[in-house]
């Protein structure tokens, strides 16, 4: 899985020795993804690649990463980790980045505008959309049922 954004923390290393007396060392960051809702995402680097794997504060990136989650005594764990990134340049979006809707015309995500028309849709939106009012709720069938809808 591929995420892209904008690295807005960079959060120290930390190193330590494992049961079997390895040493092991980890480095976590947040990114800040790109669109109209953006998404803080925490991923780590694991490892050898801490030294290979170098992200700095401010800079855009595609972070290809893995996620994980496991148990431990009754609860869940999940880890995003990173194996690769490239750099994205400055004002050029990247494959999966959305658009900007407000100089674009088109909404992130591609869809049209909000009660436009759709090529094969039928022409307007239907079910009060539109200038068009929905029904009025007329109740079906038998009343003697006590369900509160």
């Amino acid at each position: 899985m591929e995420i892209e954004g904008k690295i807005i923390l960079d959060i120290p290393m930390v190193e330590g020795i494992s049961k079997a007396g390895n040493s092991w060392r980890k480095k976590e960051w947040v990114l800040e993804t790109f669109g109209q809702y953006p998404k803080k995402v925490m991923f780590n680097v694991f490892g050898d690649r801490v030294s290979t794997l170098n992200f700095q504060l401010g800079r855009s990136y595609a972070v290809s990463v893995d996620i994980e989650s496991r148990e431990f005594n009754g609860r869940w764990y999940t880890d995003v980790r990173a194996y690769a990134a490239r750099e994205l340049t400055e004002g050029q979006p990247g494959p999966g980045m959305p658009t900007d809707s407000l100089t674009s015309g088109t909404p992130t995500g591609g869809y049209p505008p909000y009660g436009t028309p759709v090529a094969g849709m039928g022409g307007a939106p239907q079910g009060g959309f539109g200038g068009q009012q929905p029904a009025p709720f007329a109740p079906q069938g038998n009343d003697s049922d006590d369900l509160p809808f």
